[in-house]
């Protein structure tokens, strides 16, 4: 493998992320953000409030508990739980936004700060073991995209019927 990504290298890639997320998911009308593809699966506000908690909890939240402690125990938590609780669906599309860009603000800060020693202390997780900070770093960048993604396929997912004939050029 090339060499991981550096964590000033990742904290662009946090603030890229969010730039993203901003400017596509801001330009949209509020009933599309709100559309479920199908049953059982996130709108797009439902997306960015998953981001809110792991940034929380995942990502920031768990570099902060590792690096205040020697090899701590890690929680999980319920995501489509939380994501229930937390009601996006009925918020404003802006206000999620700028909750995300206040943590991730303060995200980036923490990232850029991160030194080499800082990169493998870790914490103990109850599902998938021994998580170093480096580890996080380099999965937080794999989830935004994931979650980006599926926020871009649900706007496609709500045009597609209206495209008519023009459906044809899809896959070109």
């Amino acid at each position: 493998m090339d060499s991981p990504l550096t964590p000033s290298e990742v904290a662009a890639l946090l603030e890229a992320a969010m730039a993203t997320l901003r400017a596509e998911l801001g330009a949209l009308p509020e009933r599309v953000t709100a559309w479920h593809p199908a049953a059982g699966e996130w709108c797009a506000k439902e997306v960015v409030g998953h981001l809110v908690e792991t940034e929380r909890r995942g990502f920031a939240g768990r570099i902060r508990i590792i690096l205040g402690a020697d090899r701590p125990a890690l929680q999980s938590w319920d995501q489509n739980a939380v994501a229930r609780a937390r009601r996006d669906c009925a918020r404003p599309m802006a206000a999620l936004l700028d909750e995300l860009a206040g943590l991730r603000h303060d995200s980036v800060t923490l990232v850029s700060g991160l030194r080499e020693p800082d990169l493998d202390r870790g914490g103990q997780h109850p599902k998938v073991g021994f998580l170093r900070v480096r580890d996080l770093l380099q999965e937080w960048v794999y989830h935004d995209r994931n979650h980006i993604r599926q926020a871009l396929a649900n706007v496609q997912a709500y045009v597609w019927p209206a495209m008519g004939n023009s459906q044809k050029f899809a896959g070109e």
